[in-house]
């Protein structure tokens, strides 16, 4: 997009103000959860078994936690308890910040720096319904940086072309 002549930038098109129904991408989304009463082993296997690090917890339907890789290694593993036999209640953050989908890519990377997280779970109507990683963010914003480079690349080739 050129800068001469040309419209202004929607704000969804500045990353900063990208809101993250267009982040996430089309539903549905995968969503991860555990239960409280399921053993730390259990969920540490869900996790294993989708490659990821992060689970929701749920309890009739309602998010009453999250649970973290760091979290089963660093107050289960490393505090000598048993995953077999400790419940994910005993270790889940209670305490969720959560975000929703009319929130925007710069809200998401404030509240990760804000709270030290790397996971949010996204609310939609009161529910859980994805979570976004600051992976996610990254390579929303490395995405975003190829496209400007490759439009400023272009503009750069059109204005050498038309003064030669």
């Amino acid at each position: 997009m050129s800068h001469y002549g040309s419209s202004i930038r929607r704000p969804e098109e500045i990353l900063a103000y990208r809101p993250l129904r267009r982040i996430l991408g089309a539903e549905p989304w995968a969503l991860r959860t555990v239960g409280p009463t399921d053993s730390v082993l259990a969920a540490l296997r869900i996790m294993a078994d989708k490659n990821i690090g992060f689970l929701v917890v749920l309890e009739r339907g309602a998010t009453v936690g999250v649970l973290s890789e760091r979290d089963c290694v660093r107050l289960v593993v490393l505090a000598n308890k048993s995953p077999e036999t400790t419940p994910v209640a005993d270790i889940m953050v209670r305490n969720v910040v959560t975000v929703d989908l009319a929130h925007a890519f710069a809200d998401c990377l404030r509240l990760m720096r804000q709270h030290s997280i790397r996971h949010l779970p996204v609310v939609d109507k009161g529910k859980t319904v994805a979570v976004i990683s600051i992976r996610d963010l990254l390579s929303e914003a490395v995405t975003h940086h190829a496209k400007i480079i490759t439009e400023l690349e272009l503009e750069r080739l059109t204005i050498f072309t038309s003064t030669a």
